[in-house]
């Protein structure tokens, strides 16, 4: 019997990316990791284990901050799973029709925003909803609904929520291209014999569709989970690095920035910033861990 060889060429197509991947991933993890041990006294770095951890969870002025920006950021994340998910959904739904015309132009149209630069769409919407100079106003007006405008952005109870729902508006092109992908590599098969069973329209759509995308559903929810835990660039270019009014908006993203680099008269503390960056990241952790053992073993997959 002849000795199998080893695959090398498998080692030296692969190593380049895993070196790249290791460079510019995995090490600075780590190295993240590794400075949450350590605090600074008197201009020398000390190791303290799991005390940067504890003064971020259970000393009052540091908690408060975390607490609060867990709570918004979890609000975000909700915001999107009920409101972008369902609507690229059904936004897919209808586009994948056979009998639609200019569906590609609708998915191109839908899909522009998410190639948005972050400051575009910042920018772009605080003039769009500014009680100045906005539009807004002027549009709401137009149709005899002035009276329900309000600097939305300016409010605590409702800053959030509008950024939230400007997110939506960007990206609600991923899960739609996503779920169309799925529904239209359904075969012509099964949705023949569904006819002919007299399971049409909706109920084809709930009965038979759905069930066989359910995995992709499952996939999107969870890179919405990562995308929005990982949330900076529309909270900081819309209100700025404090995430007025009051903190209102202030997400882990923009709490960890203020952190590790210090913004106005706030010093940057580095092992405090990467205690933060080590919380996040344990969090998108568990809930990743969540889904791939809790969630999606338990998802049928059909093979076609």
């Amino acid at each position: 019997m002849t000795k199998r060889r080893f695959p090398w060429h498998i080692v030296v197509f692969m190593a380049p990316a895993f070196l790249v991947y290791t460079a510019v991933m995995i090490f600075p993890l780590f190295n993240t990791l590794r400075l949450a041990l350590f605090t600074e006294i008197e201009q020398t770095r000390v190791f303290v284990g799991l005390q940067n951890f504890q003064t971020l969870f259970f000393d009052p002025i540091w908690s408060e901050q975390f607490w609060n920006a867990l709570a918004n950021n979890f609000w975000f994340f909700i915001i999107h799973m009920l409101v972008q998910n369902p609507i690229g959904i059904a936004l897919a739904a209808m586009l994948s029709h056979p009998r639609l015309r200019f569906a590609a132009l609708y998915r191109s149209a839908i899909f522009i925003p998410t190639i948005l630069s972050f400051v575009i769409v910042g920018f772009a919407w605080k003039l769009i909803l500014s009680p100045i100079w906005g539009i807004a106003p002027s549009m709401l007006d137009a149709i005899g609904l002035k009276s329900l405008f309000a600097p939305w952005l300016g409010r605590e109870g409702s800053a959030l929520t509008t950024l939230s729902l400007i997110s939506v508006w960007q990206f609600v092109g991923i899960p739609m291209m996503l779920i169309y992908a799925s529904l239209i590599s359904i075969p012509e098969e099964i949705l023949e014999a569904s006819e002919v069973d007299g399971i049409t329209g909706m109920s084809a759509f709930w009965k038979i569709k759905l069930p066989l995308i359910l995995p992709s559903i499952g996939i999107i929810s969870i890179l919405t989970f990562v995308g929005n835990f990982n949330a900076f660039d529309l909270i900081y270019v819309a209100q700025g690095a404090l995430a007025g009014p009051d903190f209102s908006t202030d997400i882990l993203g923009t709490f960890m920035y203020r952190t590790f680099f210090g913004f106005q008269l706030q010093l940057g503390d580095p092992h405090m910033g990467s205690a933060i960056a080590g919380a996040m990241f344990a969090i998108i952790l568990v809930g990743v861990c969540i889904y791939l053992f809790g969630i999606q073993t338990r998802l049928r997959r059909y093979q076609f």
